[in-house]
């Protein structure tokens, strides 16, 4: 039943203001006509209530125009104090509520102003033409202690408000702001298990493409090299198979039992992958300079996807059946090059930067905190760049090793 009650009142704000309204003007009544202990009341009542009413009714524009709600209700307190009514808290009810509403409306300063201002005006009203038979403490301290609290209590609830906005507001900021993380972070999941496809099905699907070729080229004229590609072709498959299902298998909860997922190819396997290349017809030869050094687990899938993107654009796209890879290491960074020495890579191709090929290599190099140029070469081929940090440089490959 109060809660209803409540809930009616803060839908009807109007209602409680008239209700304000008349209560302070109902205390007129007997504030104006309070008088000292054992004396009688030396002005009429009437101007008081007439005046009492005059401050209560100016309550109904607190809300809207707080500053005049004050300048009004301390005119007619002053006006009172004037008269020679002892200003008893009946009387200076309509003033403190103005004072209030003043405060939780507007800053500190402006509040304190009006109360310093309206105290200092009634004190000298009082001291020159209020009742001279009054007792000096009750005379200075009564209006000074009735207007300094609602202007206390008035800061004291804005400033309440305004910790309790700021506190929503950062909540909301905080909510918003591990929106807008979920969805980057979904995005690049996404984009990385883009690369994976496109890195896995490009390959093998080369790869298969030219050892189908050959077959059909030789099943007739060499049966036993047709028959022996056939065999490295259905090799191809399986591996290409193997590595979408671990692709796919990205897509799965990882606490998915059922769903075991392969490991993650490295350098390691790059005897493996220039030996698929080789039943591709394509010779690739590995170099190294400097102490081989222990990479973290996005720069080593980095180096080998690069190395099997540019190896898969040199056997799609140029005109030479030879490709070189380079693996320089120094103290805190591994350079990867692969290079195509013969041929001019058709400008329509991955490698020359209009497909996802060399895209997909550029995202791999800067995901580790790494970078990577590609271009053609003065002597002619093409030429893949990639400079690579040894140990974890982002927080989300950090956590993934």
């Amino acid at each position: 039943m109060i809660k209803r009650l409540q809930q009616q009142l803060r839908d009807h704000p109007r209602i409680v203001d008239v209700a304000v309204a008349v209560v302070f003007c109902a205390c007129s009544f007997p504030g104006s006509a309070v008088p000292l202990p054992g004396r009688d009341l030396g002005v009429p009542w009437w101007p008081g209530v007439l005046l009492g009413v005059i401050s209560s009714t100016a309550l109904l524009w607190r809300h809207g125009r707080p500053r005049t709600t004050a300048v009004v209700t301390g005119v007619c307190a002053i006006a009172m104090t004037a008269l020679g009514y002892i200003l008893t808290v009946l009387l200076l009810g309509p003033l403190m509520v103005a004072l209030y509403a003043l405060a939780v409306r507007t800053d500190r300063r402006t509040a304190n102003g009006f109360a310093f201002t309206g105290i200092a005006l009634l004190l000298v009203t009082a001291l020159i033409a209020g009742p001279t038979d009054e007792p000096l403490v009750l005379k200075l301290m009564g209006p000074v202690f009735w207007l300094l609290l609602p202007t206390s209590l008035g800061t004291a609830t804005r400033l309440r408000a305004a910790v309790l906005e700021a506190v929503q507001a950062r909540a909301e900021h905080a909510e918003r702001t591990r929106e807008e993380d979920a969805r980057r972070r979904v995005t690049e999941e996404r984009l990385r298990i883009a690369r994976e496809l496109h890195d896995v099905v490009a390959h093998h699907l080369v790869l298969a493409k030219i050892q189908a070729g050959v077959v059909a080229r030789s099943l007739r004229s060499r049966p036993a090299e047709a028959e022996r590609i056939v065999t490295e072709l259905a090799g191809t498959t399986s591996s290409a198979l193997r590595e979408l299902r671990a692709a796919v298998g990205l897509l799965r909860h990882t606490d998915d039992q059922e769903w075991p997922l392969d490991p993650v190819p490295g350098l390691a396997q790059l005897p493996e992958l220039i030996a698929s290349f080789k039943t591709a017809g394509l010779t690739v030869t590995v170099t190294g300079a400097g102490e081989p050094r222990p990479l973290s687990a996005g720069a080593d899938l980095a180096a080998y996807r690069i190395v099997q993107e540019a190896l898969t654009n040199v056997t799609k796209h140029a005109a030479s059946r030879s490709a070189a890879v380079r693996l320089a290491y120094s103290r805190d960074r591994l350079g990867v090059t692969i290079t195509n020495e013969g041929g001019v890579t058709p400008p329509s191709s991955p490698a020359s930067g209009s497909g996802y090929g060399l895209v997909g290599m550029r995202e791999r190099a800067l995901s580790v905190g790494g970078r990577l140029r590609a271009g053609r070469r003065a002597q002619g081929g093409f030429e893949v760049v990639a400079e690579l940090p040894l140990h974890p440089s982002t927080p989300d490959e950090a956590a993934a090793t």
